[in-house]
């Protein structure tokens, strides 16, 4: 005869209560803006990479420092989200994304 553990005290049990799906919702929205974060720091260095092809004069050079700052700011509130969930080695990110030096660089700055 062989004897199973009850439910409600098994490891993967947990019983569903208002903290449970709180702690899953918190989750959900960690996870969603971990990605939204992700793709808009995608998309800030694809512009940035696609006008520095391009850059021709002061005016570009204007426009590759604002691209610059904007692709900074991405990626100081993808580094930030990151470090919320637990997520703490910034390495990994910089070479996946390929995130240049000097959004690096940038990095934390406020502009006025």
């Amino acid at each position: 005869m062989t004897f199973r553990i009850p439910q409600s005290l098994s490891p993967g049990h947990r019983p569903e209560s208002g903290v449970n799906v709180l702690e899953y919702e918190l989750a959900q929205l960690k996870a969603q803006a971990l990605g939204d974060l992700g793709r808009q720091v995608e998309e800030a260095l694809a512009r940035l990479r696609a006008h520095e092809a391009e850059v021709h004069g002061p005016e570009g050079e204007e426009r590759l420092a604002a691209l610059r700052d904007a692709a900074a700011d991405r990626v100081w509130s993808l580094m930030i989200q990151r470090e919320l969930c637990g997520l703490r080695h910034w390495d990994a990110v910089v070479k996946a994304y390929g995130i240049p030096r000097e959004v690096l660089n940038r990095m934390g700055r406020v502009t006025r």
